[in-house]
């Protein structure tokens, strides 16, 4: 298969940190809340902890990438890179509470039950999904209605049971018990796949494109957000904690299903570089002259250290 390689002139890293610096600026504004009523009772300051200071965000650069693919309203695109990333820290702050993964590191700093208590970390997650929906909506002429409303129902669809949280349910379903190929594929498409094909899907939502380029655009999506997966699988087992910023070996410790315990290590790797080929095709397939930003992004998801 023929893949362009992207154009030696990108850097993602230039790229990456002009996009990161704005998205940064724009979540600890939004998150502090000035622009809205502050929070009551401590509540804003276990928000911040779970969003501001730790965290790759990947979904937010994967909006801005595909936005630029499609010459689309920067400000909508922000404003949703943000909102994916809220979603995605509310789920991490449920995730690792004691009735769900029980987990006591994230990001390189004490998960948000241990820093504030459970009944505060719960809170914390509902009021950060609350407020990504509050940013697809402003009350002013930024983002068009009908824009608002297809960012959020694209949102709400990969966060709830046809994406993320079914993911979760399965998986916790799944403990101790073996999945075949489909059922592990499924449970990854929904669980991580769906936040990360929506946040490509969010940013071309944001600009004009082609059914054709759509089609392209969120098969690129997907196989990205499964080779992500399956990297996290792979790290868990040859990452440390330091490193990651999380618990590693807690797959193995719990007895979860992974590429990893299906394929085995070296296979889940190739498996990887596999997928990252498809995205590239899918890519390439779309025309679409200026997605050098996504073409260095599936490259570097797949061949992360950590």
């Amino acid at each position: 298969m023929n893949v362009r390689e992207k154009p030696p002139m990108f850097e993602l890293s230039a790229w990456s940190a002009l996009q990161l610096a704005t998205v940064e600026r724009a979540l600890t504004r939004w998150i502090a809340c000035p622009d809205f009523a502050p929070a009551p009772a401590d509540l804003g300051e276990a928000m911040r902890y779970a969003v501001l200071d730790g965290g790759k965000r990947v979904r937010p650069l994967l909006v801005m990438a595909a936005c630029e693919a499609v010459n689309g309203n920067a400000h909508a695109a922000l404003r949703s890179a943000c909102a994916v990333e809220l979603i995605h820290a509310y789920s991490l702050v449920h995730d690792d509470l004691p009735c769900m993964d029980n987990d006591v590191l994230r990001r390189g700093k004490p998960t948000v039950h241990v820093k504030f208590g459970q009944a505060q970390a719960l809170l914390a997650g509902d009021a950060l999904q609350a407020l990504a929906f509050e940013l697809l909506t402003p009350d002013d002429e930024s983002v068009d209605a009908a824009t608002q409303a297809r960012l959020c129902r694209m949102l709400a669809r990969a966060a709830g049971f046809q994406g993320m949280a079914g993911g979760q349910a399965i998986d916790l379903a799944s403990v101790g018990r073996p999945l075949t190929s489909v059922q592990l594929h499924e449970m990854h498409r929904l669980k991580t796949g769906a936040l990360l094909q929506v946040s490509v899907m969010m940013g071309a939502a944001c600009g004009s494109s082609s059914p054709a380029e759509r089609d392209a655009l969120r098969d690129y999506g997907a196989a990205v957000g499964l080779a992500f997966q399956v990297m996290d699988d792979v790290l868990d087992v040859t990452g440390d904690s330091a490193t990651l910023g999380k618990t590693a070996g807690k797959d193995a410790a719990h007895d979860k299903p992974t590429f990893v315990s299906l394929l085995g290590l070296q296979a889940s790797v190739e498996y990887a570089q596999q997928l990252r080929v498809r995205a590239l095709a899918s890519l390439n397939s779309s025309r679409l002259e200026n997605t050098h930003a996504l073409h260095a992004l599936a490259d570097m998801l797949v061949n992360r250290a950590h």
